[in-house]
């Protein structure tokens, strides 16, 4: 019977992937994760291996927090990069966990998808254990405090890397699909004093369709 071992777990998925999908179809979103998992294989660091995908959520295990926390920045550095797609949000912890045939189990990995959970798009969120480490090789983090996740008993401080949610300059999102858009797109619709930009006409007439069906475009 395997050992548990100490393992560092990063998790990122793409925020908005569901609406993208219902938005423009099974074919794009399948483009975009083979996309995104290119973009990740770009974005490993040394020490950092890209074990599993299940939809557009990615897993990372990491030798050390410092290579996570790497590796999560280069992804969120390139898939802003890229015109025309969902926005990356992360989560990293450690904690014992068993390997097994390639994959993994344990209470570690079920928090870091907790905190993955709680991050909005173009976060990181960590763990302390995390973000003391980050500390200590210049990578800021901020606390969000203490949360309370669903089947954990003890609530959990929760870290922000500090600087990752600004878009790019002159990058939006469109509230329909909830990709990254510039301001230069020629897709508009003015509802209520406020124009919203999309990444094409089939979005923008969905959303002057409906607009209160969409989150506010950001």
């Amino acid at each position: 019977m395997a050992s548990p071992a100490e393992i560092v777990f990063l998790l990122a998925d793409l925020a908005g992937y569901t609406a993208l999908t219902e938005a423009h179809g099974g074919e794009e979103a399948a483009n975009v994760v083979a996309r995104y998992e290119k973009l990740a294989e770009t974005a490993l660091a040394p020490g950092t291996r890209l074990v599993e995908r299940v939809g557009d959520q990615l897993l990372f295990v990491a030798d050390t927090a410092r290579s996570a926390l790497n590796t999560a920045l280069a992804l969120r550095r390139f898939v802003g990069g890229e015109p025309l797609f969902p926005e990356v949000r992360a989560g990293i912890h450690r904690g014992a966990a068993i390997e097994r045939g390639g994959r993994y189990f344990g209470p570690a990995l079920n928090l870091a998808a907790r905190v993955t959970a709680h991050a909005r798009a173009g976060e990181i969120l960590c763990t302390r254990p995390i973000a003391e480490a980050g500390v200590g090789v210049g990578i800021a983090a901020r606390s969000l405090g203490e949360v309370r996740f669903k089947n954990v008993p003890e609530p959990v401080e929760v870290f922000e890397i500090v600087g990752s949610a600004p878009l790019p300059a002159g990058r939006l999102v469109d509230p329909v699909c909830r990709m990254q858009v510039d301001a230069s797109t020629p897709f508009r619709v003015a509802v209520g004093g406020t124009t919203y930009l999309f990444c094409s006409t089939a979005c923008a007439t969905a959303f002057a369709a409906e607009p209160d069906k969409y989150p506010a475009g950001e």
